[in-house]
This record gives C-alpha cells, sequence and structure tokens, in this order.
C-alpha cells in the first residue's frame, strides 16, 4: 500500500511539473498550425484564435510528416498559405518561428520562399528563403536585411540535405537573430532591435517570390524571443498531446483550457 502512495505521489509530481513547463512554454505562442488536416483548403489555427491559413495550389498529406496525421506539402512553385493580419502578428518585435521542416528538392536557380511575415514597404518581418544555387537557409529582418546568409547544419555555407526532417527555430531577441538547427545553435547575428511591422499577412510559400519545394510541420509563432532549453522542450513535443491513435487538435489551447 504505502509503495502504491509514493508511486501515485511520484506520478502526480512529474505531471504537475510536465504542466508547470507547458504553462510556461505557452507564454507569447500567437499562432499554430499542425497541419494535421485541411478543411475545404482551410487550417485550422490550433492556439484557438481564429487566425485561420487559407491554402492555394497547396495540400495536407498524410503521406510524408514528423508529427501527428500529416504535414503541409509544398510541390507547385505557386503554393502558399496565407493568414490575414490581426493585432499580435503586426506588433511583435520580439520573436520565435519554430517549426519541422523537410525539403523535397534542392536549390532551383531562384530565391524561394519558405515563409515571410510582410509588413507595409517590407516583405522581411522576418522573410525566409532558400539560396538560388545551395540548399540552406536565407532568413532576414528589415531594415538593412539582415539575418543569416546562407546557413544550413553547421552555420553559414553548410547544405541540408533533401529527404531529411529538420527541426528548425529562429529566434530574434532584441538586436541578436539566433538560429538554431535541431536544437542546435549554428549561428548569431546581429539584426534591427525594432524591424518593420504594422499590418499585413504571413505567407507560408509564394509571396512575390516562388515557392521552396518542401513539407512542413507543426509551425509555431512566439511574439517573444525563446531560450535555447525552451527550443529543445518544443522539438522535445512538449507542447503537443499526443493519443496513440493520433495527435490531439492540440496544443497550449487545449491544454490550457484543462487547466483552468
Amino acid at each position: 500500500m504505502r509503495f502504491t502512495i509514493y508511486v501515485f505521489i511520484a506520478v502526480m509530481f512529474f505531471a504537475g511539473g510536465v504542466l508547470t513547463t507547458q504553462a510556461a512554454l505557452d507564454d507569447g505562442l500567437i499562432l499554430y498550425f499542425s497541419f494535421d488536416k485541411e478543411v475545404d483548403g482551410t487550417i485550422t489555427d490550433g492556439t484557438l484564435g481564429g487566425n485561420n491559413g487559407t491554402l492555394t495550389n497547396a495540400s495536407v498529406t498524410t503521406d510524408e510528416k514528423k508529427v501527428g496525421a500529416g504535414s503541409l506539402e509544398m510541390l507547385d512553385q505557386n503554393a502558399s498559405l496565407e493568414v490575414e493580419s490581426f493585432s499580435e502578428m503586426e506588433e511583435y518585435q520580439d520573436n520565435s518561428f519554430v517549426f519541422w521542416l523537410h525539403f523535397i528538392q534542392a536549390h532551383n536557380g531562384a530565391w524561394s520562399q519558405i515563409f515571410a511575415k510582410k509588413a507595409p514597404g517590407s516583405d522581411r518581418s522576418p522573410g525566409v528563403w532558400i539560396c538560388p544555387n545551395s540548399l540552406n537557409i536565407h532568413y532576414r529582418f528589415n531594415p538593412g536585411n539582415q539575418g543569416s546568409g546562407c546557413a544550413g547544419p553547421g552555420g553559414e555555407n553548410e547544405l541540408f540535405e533533401t529527404g531529411k526532417w529538420y527541426h528548425i527555430a529562429g529566434v530574434k531577441a532584441g538586436g541578436k537573430f539566433h538560429f538554431y538547427i535541431d536544437g542546435v545553435q549554428v549561428g548569431e547575428y546581429d539584426v534591427p532591435a525594432e524591424h518593420a511591422q504594422g499590418e499585413e499577412k504571413l505567407y507560408i510559400g509564394k509571396t512575390g517570390y516562388r515557392s521552396a519545394t518542401f513539407y512542413i510541420d507543426d509551425f509555431f509563432v512566439f511574439n517573444r524571443g525563446l531560450s535555447k532549453d525552451e527550443v529543445n522542450d518544443i522539438m522535445g513535443g512538449l507542447l503537443i498531446s499526443v493519443e496513440p491513435r493520433d495527435k490531439l487538435t492540440t496544443t497550449w489551447g487545449h491544454l490550457k483550457t484543462k487547466r483552468n
């Protein structure tokens, strides 16, 4: 009997610690897409904030995914997901974009978009591309077009592989941009402490540039800079609740509701 009580206390202590960690990670989360399903070309915002994404020439696939039931497949150069402007997206300065990325094809001779948050007069708040002649990531902020050059695993001028999932986190805190791949910081760059902001859409895939060719899964946007430990916690799944058969529609929103 005494052993049973000890086990119960240990389990409750562990569960409480997980919920505390999730609560801390919740802070500043303004947008989340699981890409588990689409409904009539719409991807639901998992934060329950109602900032859903609209697909064009793109679709959710169950054939290749990293977490849960599906991922967003971007095969067409005109593929895009658009999110209408909303206040938290228009106002942030510090920010973190965290997601899983799988390149289907390598470079194609053109600057090709992964995603961009636009602002009046700017397509780099941030703007993220693959480089024209090498498979790495160009992650930039305006004014000044500052950020990574052509970075990959291991740092600048290192190449990604096709057919492989990578965990990507771009974290802007003050005048510094920290770039993480698979939980390891591969670069730190000077960027504007106050970058261009205002009312404009978020795009995954095509903007004025063609879309790169990739799968993307579990896409988080925060209006604060995450720590390295928080990046690794998210990579490890601490913001996702998982069932044996499928991933829950998810997330911090649902977990928060359960706690209240």
